[in-house]
């Protein structure tokens, strides 16, 4: 597992879809200053990540849950990522959205597949695992029985660990924050004061910068 977890946080690196910047803060949606920013919708632009990728997904599902039925992914950075996955292994296909459309049949769950089929959740990044949670909630709701969820990456907020267990949903991540910092300091991107601001943060997040 850490072989691969240090191979996706190095072509994560690589293709700049994560920065690391602890002198100047990143401004997330939620308001959270924040010494690092994800953008994992950068892996697609990226053939060679972007296999390794669905890759990596299609194993774990295999090896964890090989009496999957069905993939969801999460909208919308997870549709695609979802998609490939399912394609590998031969399996239909959902996706969940924010909030239900707004016009139309008005769907939360875009898709068609059987009722209780044993599913696998898709998400490209967790950080406090709300919005994630919220969409496994939303396949079981349609019926679906979710096996466990899998992810690109997460920030490992203490916080997110509980609200996933509190659910009772696996999650299991590509790579992660701790691999990700060991490899920056490593390498020399990122010194040892740095490295203890970085470490402050994913502790208390909400007030971190201020």
């Amino acid at each position: 597992m850490e072989k691969r977890e240090t191979e996706v946080a190095g072509h994560l690196l690589a293709i700049n879809t994560i920065k690391i910047q602890p002198d100047n803060p990143f401004t997330w949606a939620s308001g959270w200053k924040a010494p690092i920013y994800c953008d994992n919708r950068k892996i697609l632009s990226h053939p060679a990540t972007r296999s390794f990728i669905c890759s990596a997904f299609t194993e774990l599902v295999k090896k964890l849950y090989p009496q999957a039925e069905a993939i969801a992914g999460v909208a919308t950075g997870a549709i695609a990522h979802g998609v490939l996955v399912a394609e590998q292994l031969g399996l239909p296909f959902i996706y969940v959205r924010s909030a239900p459309k707004g016009h139309g049949l008005e769907n939360l769950i875009e898709g068609d597949i059987p009722q209780g089929s044993r599913t696998v959740i898709i998400e490209d990044l967790v950080s406090t695992g709300h919005s994630s949670l919220n969409a496994a909630q939303a396949v079981r709701n349609y019926g679906a029985e979710v096996l466990g969820m899998l992810a690109i990456f997460s920030y490992n907020f203490p916080q997110a660990a509980a609200n996933f267990q509190a659910a009772g949903i696996e999650l299991t991540t590509l790579s992660n924050y701790n691999v990700l910092l060991k490899m920056a300091y490593d390498a020399g991107e990122i010194n040892a004061n740095q490295l203890e601001r970085l470490n402050e943060w994913r502790k208390n997040p909400e007030t971190w910068g201020r």
